[in-house]
């Protein structure tokens, strides 16, 4: 998904399009309606403190400000950008929506997170097909579909990179942002992809590329001019060769469409902030439905847990999370309820509570013997 987070924003806020944005601000960052019925935004001149960027829009990162980056940095580079508050229940909606749609046209699909997946066409009907002339002409139909869909069921666009494999896909969706749709095949290597930098892997962080950068590879077509043997020596048996296969376009990873869960949670943002104190009874029956909702679900889905953990989220927007380990895997309310309420003691709650989330992790088969 292009931008995903500011694009959801950008729905709800149309007037904003075209405008440079930056999401990662708090509850006080919240638009505020004018009385001739316009809205007054925030902007990243008047921000302080120490959060970050969660994401940008395109004409925001034109001004060098991008995600990850401290809020205060980012002023000096677009003061007069738009600061918006994150929105992750609504970002959550957007991103079921997006997935649903996918898989409407094409099933096959790995879950990467909020915003993006891998798709396999292999098998898919049409897509190895030659269509008007293009060898693959069908498989760009079939990308078209997505694409479509998801505009459809979201009214946002994303860019579809299609490839070979898993590495380069992850590679091409990026090359034509926003809206793209970029056809790699291994023959396309020495052109589109050799000549770019040896981060643009996905797999090759910060300290491999200064080692490469040390080396005197800084391109991925430096690091494919490389004997696979001296990559080993000076990567490691493993590390090196995937290094060699990397650079060469291998990637004979499967799309992975199912795997075991290692934890399930249920969470609730509150429509007003709550007081621990004052408002004990309301944060009780919510907290007893959050454990019955998540025993629910770990009971239908058949699976037990060891460790139980809590999340808050302050009126602050800092979070803290506890959990602690019991003897036996539960699937329980009650243990759940009492192990978590366990957890909350060891919570400062002088704060007031924004959310509250419950976790079973260390999950297992409930069908599978105990230890």
């Amino acid at each position: 998904m292009d931008a995903f987070y500011a694009s959801v924003e950008l729905l709800r806020y149309p007037e904003l399009a075209g405008q440079p944005v930056v999401i990662g601000g708090g509850r006080r960052h919240q638009p505020v309606l004018q009385p001739d019925g316009r809205r007054q935004f925030a902007r990243l001149a008047d921000y302080t403190g120490r959060g970050v960027i969660t994401t940008a829009t395109y004409p925001a990162r034109d001004l060098g400000v991008n995600s990850g980056m401290g809020l205060m940095k980012a002023a000096l580079r677009a003061p007069q950008a738009v600061l918006l508050p994150v929105d992750f229940e609504q970002y959550r909606a957007y991103s079921r929506r997006f997935k649903a749609a996918v898989a409407e046209v094409a099933p096959i699909i790995e879950d990467r997170g909020i915003d993006e997946i891998y798709i396999d066409l292999t098998d898919h009907p049409g897509a190895q097909d030659s269509v008007a002339h293009d060898p693959h002409g069908g498989v760009r139909a079939v990308a078209l579909d997505i694409k479509n869909n998801v505009r459809r069921a979201t009214g946002l666009s994303c860019s579809v990179g299609i490839t070979p494999n898993k590495l380069l896909s992850k590679i091409a969706s990026e090359l034509d942002k926003p809206d793209g749709l970029t056809l790699i095949t291994h023959a396309d290597l020495p052109e589109r992809i050799w000549p770019m930098p040896v981060r643009r892997i996905n797999g090759i962080g910060p300290k491999a590329g200064a080692r490469l950068a040390a080396l005197g590879i800084e391109t991925i077509g430096q690091l494919a001019a490389q004997p696979r043997a001296e990559l080993v020596a000076q990567f490691g048996k493993s590390y090196g060769a995937w290094l060699h296969d990397a650079a060469h376009g291998v990637d004979d990873r499967p799309v992975v469409t199912h795997s075991e869960p290692v934890s399930m949670s249920r969470e609730t943002t509150f429509e007003r902030d709550l007081h621990a104190k004052r408002d004990r009874a309301e944060l009780s029956a919510v907290f007893t439905e959050l454990v019955e909702q998540l025993a629910g679900d770990l009971q239908r889905k058949g699976y037990v847990g060891r460790t139980i953990g809590i999340k808050l989220r302050f009126d602050d927007f800092k979070a803290v999370t506890r959990d602690m380990t019991i003897d036996h895997p539960t699937a329980e309310a009650g243990t759940i309820r009492l192990a978590a309420g366990l957890c909350l003691k060891r919570v400062d709650l002088t704060k007031r509570i924004r959310l509250l989330g419950v976790r079973v992790g260390s999950l297992r088969k409930a069908s599978a013997p105990d230890g």
